[in-house]
């Protein structure tokens, strides 16, 4: 289902009840609103209002509750061990999924290997240093295709996964609708339109989001899973060496923290794929500690930064400092927009998908 918001030319962020960005006229004197260029407008609109929205599809919390009724068991004991041996696995699984969900729905395309006859999601651009996690998926596939045979899907396995990942260093728990299909097919070129970048700037951040149906409140509180897991240098080298200064001050604390960065990432090109932990704070434990970031002007990578700092940040700047002071407020917009982020669904793939035996390969 698409929706179309053509509603004005002058407006403020914020987020319609449709889900597509809410286009306001402003005031002019108030201070609020934010002008924007007719040509940026259109550009934008074109993107964002003709969007998907995150649909409807016929998913139930009891979907295996006679075929498979140990599916959550299973799924939460293998996370366990994984989060156990070594803590980062929790954001490897949240990121898989969210790649995911974001090209052509949440539906297992990012676990597929390239074959003769289809090309993967894996060695895209966006994707190829940035996922890690396929062989926790692939232990917990094996364990259900022993209990199971040919019944959960990868889809539904990943997005229970992440549920589990982010329970297990401290974060909300949510219910998990299922009854997804894995797909037959990938979106190799979906990956580079799709996904939200590290260099991108807010308006593209949001019609990303948009166009997949969330909101501006969804975009945030997403944005927040950025307090667990790590980014490359190569996609922080543009902040640290651009504005990061300008944002977080010359206070000493923050200029320590910016030396720390240069040390790990420098400014050719030789250590682009070492890492830093995009919440230097409490990187293993989920909180709203990067909201706090944030607030300081010390987001490691421009996207998040741009939530708080960008001059067209009107709404956003405001979650951000909700989300700063009542880690609960956030903690429940998180766990519903992970549920919209899951319902996510590509029509094709639930009328025409499968159920894989093996996540990396489509059924011979």
């Amino acid at each position: 289902m698409q929706v179309w918001c053509w509603e004005a030319i002058t407006w403020e962020l914020g987020g319609g009840s449709n889900g597509c960005m809410g286009l306001k006229k402003s005031g002019g004197s108030s201070g609020l609103g934010v002008v924007v260029d007719l040509v940026v407008i259109r550009k934008v609109l074109s993107i964002a209002c003709s969007c998907w929205h995150a649909s409807e599809p016929p998913l139930t919390l009891d979907y295996y509750k006679s075929t498979c009724p140990t599916v959550l068991e299973i799924v939460r004991k293998e996370m366990e061990c994984a989060v156990l041996s070594d803590p980062r696995n929790a954001a490897l699984i949240l990121r898989l999924h969210f790649h995911d969900c974001f090209v052509q729905g949440c539906d297992g395309s990012v676990l597929l290997e390239d074959t003769i006859t289809l090309q993967g999601e894996k060695k895209a651009p966006e994707n190829m240093h940035a996922l890690k996690g396929f062989r926790i998926i692939d232990r917990i596939k094996n364990l259900l295709e022993s209990e199971c045979p040919e019944t959960v899907s990868c889809a539904d396995i990943l997005t229970i996964a992440a549920r589990d990942a982010v329970l297990l260093v401290g974060g909300p728990y949510w219910d998990v609708p299922l009854g997804r299909k894995d797909s037959k097919t990938a979106g190799y070129e979906l990956t580079e339109t799709n996904l939200p970048k590290a260099n991108d700037g807010l308006l593209s951040i949001i019609s990303k989001f948009i166009y997949q149906g969330l909101s501006v409140t969804d975009m945030v509180a997403l944005s927040g899973s950025h307090t667990i897991g790590m980014a490359r240098c190569v996609n922080f080298r543009e902040r640290i060496y651009g504005d990061f200064t300008e944002t977080s001050g010359m206070n000493p604390a923050s200029q320590n923290y910016l030396s720390s960065l240069k040390s790990v990432c420098s400014a050719d090109r030789k250590s682009d794929q070492n890492e830093s932990a995009m919440d230097n704070v409490t990187p293993n434990l989920f909180d709203n500690s990067y909201y706090h970031i944030l607030l300081r002007g010390e987001g490691l990578i421009n996207s998040d930064q741009e939530l708080y700092s960008s001059v067209l940040a009107v709404q956003t700047r405001k979650l951000v400092e909700k989300y700063a002071e009542n880690a609960i407020a956030f903690f429940e917009q998180f766990s519903k927009s992970m549920v919209k982020l899951g319902n996510i669904t590509n029509p094709e793939t639930h009328v025409n998908g499968e159920v894989r035996k093996n996540c990396r390969f489509v059924n011979t």
